[in-house]
């Protein structure tokens, strides 16, 4: 089986995006959320990308356009903070992700 490499996006205000660049992922400032959905569909579907970040604002204006993708392998959508600090999406992505795969909240203990 062969796999190809693809890079990592990440989609949010261009404030909380400033830092990710240094460490190589290519940034997709929004903010104009307004054009948000036709941009996340855009990356999701140009085959460039195995991950996308999104700040836990942006991914919460794109429900809609992520359940497209959810049962797709790629490309995974990871909610992260942004400069707006924290909302709890990611953390409570990864509970759910976890309790799917073992049966149980062995993490967090929920």
């Amino acid at each position: 089986m062969k796999f190809l490499a693809k890079g990592s996006a990440v989609i949010g205000d261009s404030e909380s995006l400033k830092g990710f660049c240094a460490v190589g992922l290519e940034i997709f400032p929004c903010d104009s959320f307004d054009d948000l959905p036709h941009l996340f569909r855009k990356i999701a579907d140009s085959g460039n990308y195995g991950i996308i970040y999104m700040t836990e604002e942006t991914y919460a204006l794109t429900e809609k356009e992520r359940r497209h993708y959810e049962e797709r392998l790629t490309p995974a959508v990871i909610p992260i903070p942004g400069v707006k600090g924290n909302t709890g999406t990611g953390i409570k992505r990864l509970s759910s992700f976890v309790e799917q795969a073992v049966g149980s909240d062995i993490i967090f203990n929920n």
